[in-house]
């Protein structure tokens, strides 16, 4: 995959990635990614009725699976293009992948962000030297041709969240690891739910899986009203979603999909899931009150699936990305207050008769 560059704006390739671009990512970020646990639940195995293990992507460096991407992409900079620095839009987990990517490379980092996005996000963004840029971009959806002046002004390098060959071998990583954990507890997974916005992890593991692993489900999970991955498997082309969709998983509400990320989860996935605001928040507080984890809206949304029964876990192994931990203490406390009085396991146990709080 190498760059080029068309009128002075340096683009990348748009071929997908190949399964040998995710090993030579891997080989990359060995020891500078997190190397992040697989963790088994005997109160989620009940829920379910079969073994869910959680990739725990939230213990990552920047607090999400971001920064594999984002490092493998800004690591091969030349030297001319470290010079110009590097260009990233995000709603905040890709914003500080970036930023941290940037700072090991010692390459100055503009990271554009929506006025609306979380502040710890912003914070932490900040907190890796990038310059920060606020904008409004779902009212203007003007993101990327702003990035495009700007990098031209300054000769910088633009590093998209997910649309890229490199992002998404960086984010196949995660699908690696899982294999390799899975192997060494002797167990095969049936299938793999992966959060999906623009579709770069989705498409990432789903490269692995198809390679490595042909017999695993692969699919994109994602909040009603921004499904629009789900709806463009079901149409055959790219959809997006309508413009007065809400939902507070924000770091999910990128639409349409990725050109190259949708040509390979067509060709790769099993289909797509969709949970609501009220299951991702159930979710949230079934993690937090049973598993003593912490996970953001966005990255709860497979496990949402499973404790909402979107997927049949019925004896078999099914593996979730917990795709980031980054969520402001007032929505997190919200999420707690919104399930408080019928909490997934409380639900899930009066079903199964197998477990009692």
């Amino acid at each position: 995959m190498a760059n080029q560059s068309v009128g002075g704006v340096k683009a990348v390739r748009k071929e997908p990635p190949t399964l040998d671009d995710v090993y030579d990512a891997a080989s990359r970020l060995q020891g500078v990614a997190v190397y992040t646990p697989l963790l088994e639940s005997q109160v989620l195995n009940d829920l379910a009725g079969g073994r869910v293990l959680l990739k725990m992507e939230t213990l990552q460096r920047t607090g999400s699976f971001k920064f594999r991407g984002a490092y493998n992409r800004i690591s091969r900079l030349s030297s001319k293009e470290k010079d110009g620095g590097i260009i990233a839009f995000s709603s905040g987990n890709h914003a500080q992948g970036a930023a941290a990517a940037a700072q090991l490379a010692g390459v100055s980092a503009l990271i554009m962000m929506p006025s609306d996005a979380p502040q710890i996000k912003v914070a932490g963004t900040r907190s890796y030297g990038a310059e920060v840029m606020f904008y409004d971009y779902r009212k203007t959806g003007t993101r990327e041709e702003t990035a495009a002046r700007l990098a031209a002004e300054r000769n910088a390098t633009i590093v998209p969240p997910y649309d890229d060959p490199y992002i998404i071998a960086g984010q196949g990583t995660v699908a690696l690891e899982i294999l390799a954990q899975a192997n060494g507890m002797n167990v095969k997974i049936d299938s793999l739910l992966v959060p999906c916005s623009g579709g770069g992890l989705t498409a990432g593991c789903a490269i692995v899986m198809d390679g490595m692993s042909p017999g695993t489900s692969v699919y994109s999970v994602e909040p009603k009203g921004f499904e629009d991955t789900a709806r463009s498997l079901a149409s055959g082309e790219r959809v997006s979603n309508q413009p007065d969709a809400r939902s507070f998983c924000d770091a999910l509400l990128i639409s349409p999909p990725g050109e190259i990320t949708f040509a390979v989860n067509r060709a790769k996935l099993a289909g797509g899931l969709v949970v609501s605001d009220d299951e991702v928040a159930d979710a949230i507080a079934f993690a937090f009150r049973r598993l003593k984890l912490v996970i953001e809206p966005g990255g709860s949304v497979g496990l949402a699936a499973v404790l909402a029964g979107k997927i049949d876990c019925a004896g078999k192994t099914i593996a979730v990305v917990c795709s980031g931990a980054n969520v402001d203490p007032k929505v997190f406390c919200k999420a707690l207050e919104r399930s408080a009085h019928a909490s997934p396991s409380e639900n899930a146990g009066a079903r199964s008769n197998k477990v009692t709080i």
